[in-house]
């Protein structure tokens, strides 16, 4: 009976869904759950809607590759420096130029790596590398986005650049802190950071359709592309992107970089989740323990801030996460369409993993993910 009510009540989250596509919201969407409970494991999946509009239409699938977008930061990113940290290799508290040395140009001596980690660190959220570089090609008659020049150059100028406020004074979000750990773990590592993640992270949690898409690999083959949600269609790029990243400026650095460019199922980033559950609660050895409690702990920096390390934490009020999950939950956005939340105290995970970016009628600020989470909470509550 209790299940009967449960799967009635995660109808709504299908009803949702659809209402949602047909507002023009997003064209599809794959939503996947899982919640243990009394000796049981609750799960749900929703796959609606189209994975392609344009150039045809092709239905979403539950196996279908989304970009990740900012979901890259806690994955690829955070994880890596995690899993340094737990080697020794480096500290929370190390100055970034004592790996990064270039970086300590312009009174930066003092940004940390937790600094980083929390949007604290007082460099400036973006700034769009693509249109410096497209000058830069335009001047010189030389290819630079996409290659190793146009990572260079990205990286370079984050590290000649200014801070705009005192490090650890305001937490403000933003993609340079990222794409200033990715290079850091490629000089602490001399890897490249697409294949320290793949080593470290994708392949021992048995994450098969998680990856980096360099450009350097090329266009996908049309049978491959298939597979592919579609997203923008980028004014600078002068086509609908499709198997290749959204991001511009990770564009610019050939789809490798700390703040974007992984690409993933719904299912390896749900297995991802469940797996940071069963570590936090002595199920699993996958991940060093007590790093992840530390890296999912919020660090009041400043005093009010929700970060914890790399990951959000759910505000007062207002949040994303819904009404449901705990403070204690950790989770992190995509400017896809793409979201994780994970409450180690209710042991529930939820993804949702959209492409609103893809040719979609109405901007909005996609308040449709806490509306999907309240409504799985208290599906699986029932």
């Amino acid at each position: 009976m209790r299940h009967s009510v449960i799967q009635r009540k995660l109808g709504k989250v299908d009803r949702a869904l659809d209402k949602a596509i047909d507002g023009a919201e997003m064209p599809g969407a794959v939503v996947l759950a899982s919640q243990r409970r009394e000796g049981e494991r609750l799960t749900h999946a929703s796959v609606r809607g189209l994975a392609v509009v344009r150039p045809e239409r092709i239905p979403m699938a539950r196996e279908t590759l989304f970009d990740l977008a900012s979901l890259t930061k806690v994955m690829a990113t955070t994880t890596a420096v995690m899993l340094l940290e737990a080697d020794g290799v480096l500290s929370l508290d190390d100055p970034v130029a004592k790996h990064l040395p270039p970086f300590g140009e312009r009174d930066k001596e003092g940004v940390t790596l937790r600094h980083l980690l929390t949007h604290t660190s007082g460099l400036r959220p973006w700034r769009g590398y693509h249109e410096v570089a497209r000058e830069r090609e335009r001047k010189r008659g030389i290819e630079i986005a996409g290659t190793p020049a146009g990572r260079d150059l990205v990286v370079d100028a984050i590290c000649r650049s200014a801070l705009v406020h005192e490090p650890g004074s305001a937490a403000v979000y933003g993609d340079l802190d990222f794409i200033t750990l990715g290079a850091l773990v490629e000089a602490v590592t001399n890897e490249s950071l697409d294949a320290f993640c793949a080593a470290r992270i994708f392949e021992p949690l048995g994450l098969a359709q998680t990856r980096y898409r360099p450009l350097a690999e090329g266009e996908l083959s049309e049978a491959a592309r298939r597979g592919f949600a579609a997203s923008e269609n980028c004014s600078f790029r002068g086509r609908i992107l499709w198997g290749e990243v959204h991001d511009p400026n990770a564009s610019v650095m050939g789809g490798v970089a700390g703040h974007a460019g992984l690409f993933s199922t719904a299912d390896d980033v749900l297995r991802f989740g469940e797996i940071l559950l069963d570590v936090l609660h002595g199920r699993s050895d996958a991940l060093p323990a007590d790093a992840l409690r530390r890296f999912a702990t919020r660090q009041e920096l400043p005093p009010g801030s929700d970060w914890a390390l790399g990951w959000d934490t759910p505000a007062e009020s207002g949040s994303s996460a819904g009404q449901y999950f705990s403070r204690a939950s950790i989770g992190h956005l995509g400017f896809t369409g793409t979201s994780l939340w994970i409450d180690p105290e209710a042991e529930c995970v939820v993804v949702m993993l959209t492409n609103r970016t893809h040719l979609v009628a109405k901007k909005s600020r996609f308040e449709l993910r806490p509306r999907i989470h309240d409504l799985i909470r208290e599906a699986f509550a029932a």
